[in-house]
């Protein structure tokens, strides 16, 4: 290990990314809070300061994977269609197999000038989440509880809310609902095989109803589908704790573009269409696990330095009181303050630590059980 990747791995620098960016996202959350007089007198301007305010947390963790690891990004598309993204609002469908496929998806949406608006299909679990959970509560994210028959009319409403927003966005949706596992695939792919679906050997079977709504609720306002798959070379499979260390890696997007007028409109065949869309999204998997890359034309969409520099922004305003204090409590020389600090490191330790394992695949949710009908 070089000099560089020595002090990269270093439990230092990582407390010092946690406590800017806890530090940070904890101002802005307030900042946003007091946002909210404006919601009744001119909601496309609390929705435009909301997006500024938010790209101040959701950048710095796009940060640390564009220019702390150095992971590359290549993208897989149509020449023709590359000039479109992020000109245009656009529902991306993602597959879920990676720790850290949610920040590869903030990437792509960086690159294309959209990350401070987009939106996700998130879980209301992480709504109570302190600052990226209320950072989304702020952004006008689509929470559900994972039972359709509870989340029919909030996500239809949160979704409708969308069609006057102000900014392009992308709207990120992992289909499967769940990340993938062995364990989750077999059970996935027995109720496939009991729906009469032909089996998928890299994906989930994808849950197509949120999907239909997202659809029918932003016909007219998002213009296209982008079916997005991603994978590492390599065979590599990245984490966020790996990302925190600066190991570096690769990440391929292979991206689809189709119109939405394409899709249909009609639930069952909406739904049929999204099955056939993941069956060939396992077919462009296994080509690339056979031959090391995805189809079409190979872009590398450059990095903007807006999220380098928003970092540097908050580490230079919060850094010389943190270590102004960290030299005080010691050249004190008292025993019950060196103790706190102690304890201070130990809880900031295990705080990066439980922030780290919120993304980490045998943290996800179960897929096939608490569902007392199996969800189409």
């Amino acid at each position: 290990m070089d000099l560089t990747g020595l002090l990269k791995s270093q439990f230092l620098c990582h407390l010092v990314f946690c406590y800017v960016f806890t530090a940070s996202g904890l101002i802005v959350n307030a900042l946003q809070l007091c946002t909210l007089p404006l919601w009744p007198i001119n909601k496309q301007l609390f929705r435009k300061i909301n997006c500024r305010l938010s790209y101040c947390i959701s950048s710095q963790l796009v940060m640390l994977l564009e220019w702390w690891s150095g992971t590359e990004c290549t993208l897989y598309t149509d020449p023709q269609d590359y000039p479109r993204y992020g000109k245009e609002n656009a529902i991306v469908v993602l597959n879920h197999k990676f720790e850290i496929d949610f920040l590869c998806g903030w990437t792509l949406a960086e690159r294309f000038g959209v990350l401070s608006s987009s939106k996700v299909l998130a879980k209301k679990e992480l709504a109570y989440l302190p600052i990226i959970g209320w950072m989304w509560y702020f952004l006008e994210m689509v929470f559900c509880k994972r039972k359709w028959e509870e989340d029919r009319k909030t996500v239809l409403n949160s979704l409708l809310n969308l069609r006057d927003y102000p900014e392009k966005f992308f709207f990120l949706i992992h289909c499967e609902g769940t990340r993938f596992t062995e364990v989750k695939h077999q059970i996935s792919m027995q109720v496939a095989k009991t729906k009469g679906l032909p089996g998928l050997k890299h994906h989930l079977l994808p849950r197509t109803k949120g999907f239909a709504v997202t659809v029918r609720s932003l016909r007219n306002v998002v213009s296209a589908v982008y079916d997005c798959t991603l994978n590492f070379r390599d065979h590599e499979n990245p984490t966020l704790l790996g990302i925190l260390n600066g190991k570096k890696y690769h990440a391929d997007f292979y991206v689809r573009r189709i119109p939405l007028e394409d899709v249909p409109e009609d639930e069952e065949q909406c739904a049929a269409w999204l099955h056939k869309l993941y069956q060939e999204k396992d077919a462009f998997q296994e080509e690339y696990y056979q031959k090391g890359v995805f189809p079409e034309t190979p872009m590398v969409p450059p990095r903007r330095p807006w999220t380098l520099l928003n970092w540097l922004f908050w580490a230079s305003l919060l850094l010389y009181p943190f270590f102004r204090f960290l030299i005080n409590m010691v050249s004190s020389g008292s025993s019950l303050t060196l103790a706190s600090l102690v304890l201070v490191f130990f809880v900031a330790s295990v705080g990066m630590r439980w922030m780290i394992g919120v993304t980490e695949i045998d943290k996800g949710s179960a897929y096939g059980h608490g569902d007392s009908k199996p969800r189409p």
